[in-house]
């Protein structure tokens, strides 16, 4: 089994910043893409970035510039270092990631309990 288990969320006003971190236990063979997602109340979740076992990057347009995502192989785990927040920002917070288990031939998607951001204004 493999679990995700996210921290770093919280209340902050807005122009601040918050770290989440997002750690991947378990029996664990490899791991390819992770990721960061947001879902805002009666919206959809959403990509808000996501790294490659190699080090690539891809952001939402909304958070370009502000949101750096990156990642420790050694450890199973990846990071957001969310800047100038906003508002809009608002949402519970899913990390996911693309595991490979001992014995299996692809990867499978897990994601994180999710953790809550809120930005005040």
């Amino acid at each position: 089994q493999v679990q995700l288990v996210e921290s770093g969320g919280g209340l902050v006003p807005a122009g601040g910043s918050l770290r989440l971190s997002c750690a991947a236990s378990g029996t664990i063979l490899s791991i390819n893409a992770m990721g960061w997602y947001h879902q805002a109340p009666g919206k959809q979740r959403e990509l808000v970035a996501a790294i490659t076992s190699g080090g690539s990057t891809n952001y939402a347009d909304s958070v370009k510039g502000r949101f750096t995502i990156s990642r420790d192989n050694a450890k199973n785990t990846v990071y957001l270092q969310m800047n100038s927040l906003k508002p809009e920002d608002t949402a519970v917070y899913y990390c996911n990631a693309e595991v490979q288990e001992p014995g299996g031939t692809w990867f499978n998607d897990y994601w994180g309990q999710g953790t809550q951001v809120t930005v005040s204004s």
